[in-house]
């Protein structure tokens, strides 16, 4: 897969990747819902591997026009959506709701890069926003599958409960063994009754290089990232 990102704009990383490994293991159908899309990668990899209607929506401008670029040069479709995630207006309810959102914490020193700022920093769809328009655009029994900061797990679980989900499985992301995972993924379903599954953790780095996993995963993957400039 070939895809085009914004030269000097916010890149897709690791996260997106394993993102896509925890998903691409799942049963996926029907319309699916790609938040923050971004330039377009995670969804067009799910859309390659699952028969599913795709739509990504993301706030800006310059992320959209690489979204339509990506999947046009990668033979896949898919419609996307420049607006607000929260205010947007949707006229469809989906099967599954998927994010890479971001989560750094907006009280932090930020970047003066306007794009990094917003697919960055959790003040541009703060987690509880996030879960609350999921819960009433998913079908019931939908599923809501992203991933977050770790250290914010108990908010997480906290809001997912209020909002009538229940999670079914998650993993975390180790930087290395003995090193506190930094990454949760986690997959919730409405009106769900089944138990959490804690999967294997993720170890990301191992004697100074990448985990053979870690390999295996971008060796599968196999994406051709391409910088580009856009007018505007």
């Amino acid at each position: 897969m070939f895809i085009y990102q914004e030269k000097g704009g916010y890149c897709y990383n690791s996260d997106t990747m394993f993102l896509y490994d925890f998903i691409s293991k799942k049963r996926l159908g029907g319309l699916i819902l790609d938040v923050g899309c971004g330039c377009g990668v995670l969804g067009l990899l799910i859309k390659e591997r699952f028969d599913i209607k795709l739509v990504g929506i993301d706030v800006q401008k310059n992320a959209i026009t690489l979204c339509e670029v990506n999947a046009k040069n990668n033979n896949l479709e898919a419609e996307f959506i420049c607006d607000d995630f929260i205010k947007h207006d949707f006229k469809d309810r989906f099967d599954a709701i998927v994010s890479n959102p971001p989560f750094y914490d907006g009280r932090s020193k930020q970047s003066d890069n306007s794009s990094k700022k917003i697919s960055r920093f959790d003040t541009s769809l703060p987690l509880e926003d996030f879960i609350k328009k999921s819960n009433s655009l998913l079908k019931p029994r939908g599923e809501l599958i992203f991933c977050y900061d770790s250290g914010a797990l108990q908010i997480i679980c906290s809001l997912l409960d209020r909002y009538k989900f229940r999670i079914e499985q998650m993993r975390f992301i180790h930087p290395k063994r003995d090193k506190n995972a930094t990454v949760v993924m986690i997959s919730a379903r409405k009106s769900s009754k089944s138990k959490v599954k804690c999967l294997p953790p993720l170890i990301t780095h191992e004697n100074g290089e990448f985990s053979d996993e870690v390999k295996e995963i971008y060796d599968k993957l196999s994406i051709k990232s391409l910088k580009c400039e856009l007018d505007g």
